[in-house]
Order: C-alpha cells, then structure tokens, then sequence
C-alpha cells in the first residue's frame, strides 16, 4: 500500500451541539494533488485546523507525514515540513516583505533560496513594501512564496488562488504541478474552484456535514460517474425501476437524461432494453460530480 502524507480515522469535533467533523476518514497518497471540497461549512476549515493541531479532537486518529497530530513530542519536527496558506492571509501588516522573508527563513533548515528568487520575480513581489499596503492577490503570492520556500514535504492551502487574476492563477497552478514533478512534494488544497481543483489534482474528496461523501483517485470518479443520453422511438409515461446507481433521472418527452455514479454497464443494459432505445454516454465534470454529491446527501 503506498505511504499516506495525511491519513484520518473516523475523526471528530464538535463545537458544543454542532459537530464540526463527525467521523472523517481520509486518505491522501504521499506525492499527491488532493483536492478538498464541500460547501461552506461543511468542515473544510475544521479539518485543516485539526491537522495542525490549531484545535484538538473530541475523538478519532489522524496522522501528518506518519506522525500523530496530538504527539507534542513531534509537533515542532513535523511543522517545519508543512507549509501552510490560510485563506485569511494572517501576516505581519508592519513588516516589509523582504523583513518577513528574512524573520521566516531561519526556521526552516531546508529553506530554498532558489525558489524564493524564482518567486519574488515571477510575482513581481515588492520587496521594500509593508506587507499592510499589498493587495489581496499580492498577499497570496506571498504567503505561497514562503510556504513553498520552506523547502517542505507537505503544502496545506486554504484557497490558495483567492484574490487572484485568470493569468497569475494559471501560473501558480502551474507552479505547484511542477513543484510536485520535480521534488515529490504532497498537495493538500481546499479551495471553491472547482475547475482550477480539476484542472490540477490527482485525488479528491468531498465532505458535507464533516463526513466523506465522495472521494478517490479524480480519474477513477470521472469513469465511474458518467452521463447516459437517451432517445426512445416513444415517449415514456410509467416509471422505471432504475438499477441502483441512477443519481439523477430527467425526462423530457422522448428523450431521458441519467446521471450514475455506478453499476454503468447494468444500467445501459436496462437502458437498452426500453422500446426503441439508442444511447450516448459522457463522461462528466468535476462540477456535476459535487453538485450532485452534496444534493443528494
């Protein structure tokens, strides 16, 4: 079994009456580009804080790089392996960003001074101005600069790309797919963009009321999901008992339109069987695969 970067077993916090996380399991592949996804509030943050160990669990496993999140004998050595950008973007306003550069390089031994060259320039990064007076998307690329710079094993990003324009985020995307290539570096991201997460990842997992609803290898989903378009030679007027695996059913006149996550073979074969029957299948988005997800949970 390949090595996990980050691995959770029925993992939980509430927040008085509300649970927050309620028994997630996650996996993620040492190397990989994990992409976190759920609508607000369904425990992204939570989570995130849980694998910093920023709050402590009610119960439940979990483990950073092999090590567990609440061993305190540990926490400072697995630290300066994880790179991490909030979607706050919580840096020090006073300091300039050469100053922070230079307050954050000493903590971390395996700091990589080529990349943060590579990233002051290509960001076109302001080296003399106050981190206070940067822009939203200015303050992102900066705390990329120094979350990558560290020379880390794991990056977690909290919407990494917010407050970006369309080119600066092709090039961080692009960025953080070569970083992975070139140094075997996990990626673990939460982010709303659907497409920038499937433009990018190689693993997903979808969580709604703090549990796993959908999650896997994205290449894997993307087969077993798929769109199945029918034409009937008549209309169709009683229902159909589905083999188990229809998401999504619509109708209209003679032709049906099914979403399934599923058992796709046994469908068709159903599908075929109705009177006059012709059949086109599709494979579908990332965007249909979570809308449909989080709908139906």
């Amino acid at each position: 079994m390949e090595q996990s970067a980050i691995e959770t077993n029925d993992l939980k916090k509430a927040f008085g009456k509300q649970a927050a996380v309620d028994g997630l399991n996650l996996r993620v592949p040492a190397g990989s580009i994990y992409g976190f996804l759920g609508r607000n509030g369904a425990g992204k943050t939570t989570t995130i804080e849980l694998l910093l160990n920023i709050v402590a669990p009610d119960s439940g496993f979990a483990t950073i790089l092999g090590v567990p999140i609440t061993d305190p004998g540990q926490s400072i050595e697995v630290r300066r392996r994880i790179g991490f950008v909030s979607e706050e973007k919580g840096l020090y306003p006073y300091m300039t960003v050469e100053q922070i550069i230079r307050f954050t390089r000493p903590f971390f031994p395996k700091w990589r001074d080529d990349l943060e060259r590579r990233y002051l320039e290509m960001f076109g990064l302001p080296s003399k101005k106050k981190i206070g007076d940067l822009s939203k998307g200015m303050a992102s690329k900066l705390m990329l600069l120094l979350a990558v710079a560290r020379g880390v094993d794991l990056l977690i990003l909290d919407e990494p790309t917010d407050g970006l324009d369309p080119s600066a985020v092709e090039e961080v995307l692009r960025e953080l797919v070569t970083l992975v290539a070139q140094t075997g570096t996990t990626i673990f991201f939460s982010s709303h963009q659907l497409t920038e997460v499937e433009q990018i990842a190689d693993h997903v997992c979808i969580i709604d009321r703090g549990r796993s609803i959908v999650a896997g290898a994205l290449d894997d989903l993307k087969t077993q999901y798929q769109r199945i378009q029918v034409v009937l030679s008549s209309e169709l007027h009683s229902p159909v008992r589905w083999v188990e695996g229809v998401e999504q059913f619509h109708q209209e006149g003679r032709t049906i339109s099914l979403l399934v996550s599923r058992n796709v073979e046994a469908i068709v074969a159903q599908v075929r069987s109705l009177p006059g029957a012709s059949t086109e299948q599709h494979p579908v988005s990332l965007k249909e695969i979570f809308l449909e997800s989080v709908r139906s949970n």
